[in-house]
């Protein structure tokens, strides 16, 4: 069963908002303790313990810590569960680290190659933002606040009807705000049936274009559009920063994070609404599988053996164009739509992205390497068939034919991910 998330505004009390800080911080103290057994018991014996072992010891811990009996104790267990992630996490990364080593695909940073990464390190003062309870039971939603177990009763706009089966409550602090984040199971509520296919192709020149005659999508560039603000308000921390626990460095730490979070805020809400506006119209929508980390890495200093000295490698533009692309939130925008096609029954391609901007969607003919296009060509012509047409709308086109199954047997995507109306 699907699952989606409701995030209501909190409005605690001075006391309430003590009793929180106090709350978060205890589990900071649970999540570095852990962290540190983890670490004494591997050097020492060679062996760490598991979670469960670290979640049957919080009735001891609670025994000589009275304040660990304060707090819930689902939010206890679920500090632990963090340690177990953040370990898991570690170990996926180090892996991945040793198969690059080996194969001698290590990165070189300033002239040197990568560091290994490292294991979990403690979370300081002020940096643990959030506690999770994991039953139903352990919270209430009443008329306009909500009751949370051994904390207090805390008023909420719920500006919306919860729905479905609640199961979590995750209360977050954000830029001096403070949020709850309630995730439920909720039914499949299938859209009627559309026969309209699309597929979608995202850019920068414009945020997405449509296989079909639907007007392009602009790109809003909201990072862009506040860069300035952000850039005055960061000079003004930076006065102050050194001053710690001043008074000044708070107010100007708390300005730079609410430019932040009204760029995320818009940015989230745009995906949002253009995505509701798909999944409402077509009944297939394909898009393309990218990989945005790999698309705004930094490029790779070029040493001249010779002089000693690094030459041009177009670093300056690359953090331009990294900049508009991570402003852009192409992943976000992708997850958001491919939930709403699978709440409403849509079919959803996520394809290879391989060729698409090179291939002709009309004929198929892929040019030599010699003669591709470059990232600064917008125009595509195909030198076969004579085909003519934006870059971004060629690919569209062609990323439609490969959902729909027209194009030819090389073009179809390897692994798909799809939602039909019948799961």
């Amino acid at each position: 069963m699907p699952r989606t998330t409701f995030k209501f505004r909190l409005s605690p009390t001075r006391a309430q908002e003590t009793l929180l800080e106090a709350t978060l911080c205890t589990c900071r103290e649970v999540y570095n303790s852990c962290l540190h057994w983890r670490k004494h018991d591997f050097e020492l014996f060679g062996k760490s313990p598991s979670y469960l072992d670290q979640q049957n010891a919080l009735p001891i811990w609670k025994k000589s810590h009275p304040e660990l009996r304060e707090v819930q104790s689902q939010v206890l267990q679920n500090v632990c569960k963090r340690v177990d992630l953040a370990y898991a996490s570690y170990f996926d990364r180090l892996k991945d680290y040793q198969t690059r080593k080996e194969q001698g695909r290590l990165k070189v940073v300033n002239d040197q190659l990568e560091k290994c990464p490292g294991p979990p390190r403690p979370k300081g003062k002020g940096s643990y933002d959030s506690l999770t309870y994991t039953q139903a039971t352990a919270f209430t939603v009443e008329e306009g606040c909500i009751t949370f177990s051994k904390l207090a009763t805390i008023k909420a706009l719920l500006h919306r009807p919860i729905q479905g089966m609640m199961k979590t409550a995750t209360i977050r602090r954000q830029s001096g705000k403070w949020f709850v984040t309630i995730s439920c199971e909720i039914e499949a509520s299938p859209l009627p049936e559309s026969e309209k296919t699309v597929g979608i192709d995202v850019g920068l020149e414009t945020f997405a274009t449509f296989s079909d005659d639907t007007p392009s999508i602009k790109n809003p560039r909201f990072f862009r559009t506040d860069q300035k603000a952000l850039a005055k308000a960061q000079r003004k921390f930076d006065k102050v920063k050194h001053k710690h626990r001043s008074k000044a460095r708070r107010k100007a730490k708390k300005a730079v994070a609410r430019i932040h979070e009204r760029i995320r805020n818009r940015r989230h809400d745009f995906h949002h609404q253009e995505a509701r506006k798909i999944v409402d119209r077509y009944g297939l929508i394909t898009v393309e599988d990218l990989n945005i980390k790999n698309m705004s890495q930094s490029p790779s200093p070029k040493l001249d053996a010779e002089t000693g000295k690094y030459l041009p490698n177009g670093h300056a533009a690359k953090a331009g164009l990294n900049k508009s692309i991570l402003d852009a939130g192409w992943y976000s925008f992708r997850r958001i739509l491919k939930s709403k096609a699978e709440s409403a029954g849509r079919e959803f391609l996520e394809i290879n992205p391989a060729y698409t901007s090179q291939d002709c969607s009309h004929c198929g003919y892929r040019p030599p390497k010699e003669e591709r296009k470059k990232l600064s060509d917008r125009w595509h012509k195909c030198p076969k068939c004579g085909f003519e047409a934006h870059r971004d709308k060629n690919s569209a086109i062609l990323q439609d034919k490969i959902g729909v199954g027209l194009h030819t047997v090389r073009h179809r995507p390897t692994e798909a991910v799809a939602f039909t109306r019948s799961e």
